[in-house]
């Protein structure tokens, strides 16, 4: 489960660059709410392209790893907004709940669905041939046959 923590934190770095293009770009021209929006589903579309990237890249074993791996980086996730929310900046704990707030707009909550469930769908979805990659077929044998 190492790797995966480690691809968490090329995340951030994805995370940081589309609040930079937010700023610098739609955030000018749009009301706060609108560009939260369009950039949570920028984000989405591109953390959830590396995300496929990284479960091509390592495969997980199952199902049930590639869900830890969606609950791991939930986790992680969360932690690091509560931490830069509440010890960083100083906000207080309803201005931080608030950014979790679908009846107000704010769409995070859904961002945080995906990251959580990306790594079980990509899973799911990988090719046939990656079926065999991390399990032993049965249609090997230690025995060939002539």
């Amino acid at each position: 489960m190492l790797r995966y923590v480690l691809a968490w934190f090329p995340m951030l770095i994805l995370a940081v660059a589309n609040g930079a293009l937010r700023q610098a770009t739609f955030a000018k021209t749009m009301p706060e709410l609108r560009a939260h929006q369009l950039s949570t589903l920028i984000g989405a579309l591109v953390i959830g392209a590396f995300i496929w990237f990284v479960i091509r890249r390592w495969p997980p074993s199952s199902s049930r790893q590639a869900s830890m791996i969606g609950v791991l980086w939930l986790v992680l996730t969360v932690a690091l907004e509560f931490f830069m929310g509440l010890v960083l900046a100083k906000r207080p704990l309803a201005q931080v709940f608030g950014d979790y707030n679908v009846l107000a707009g704010r769409v995070w909550v859904f961002f945080l669905i995906w990251l959580t469930l990306a790594p079980w769908v990509f899973y799911r979805l990988r090719p046939a041939s990656y079926h065999s990659r991390n399990t032993y077929s049965s249609t090997h044998s230690a025995h060939p046959t002539a």
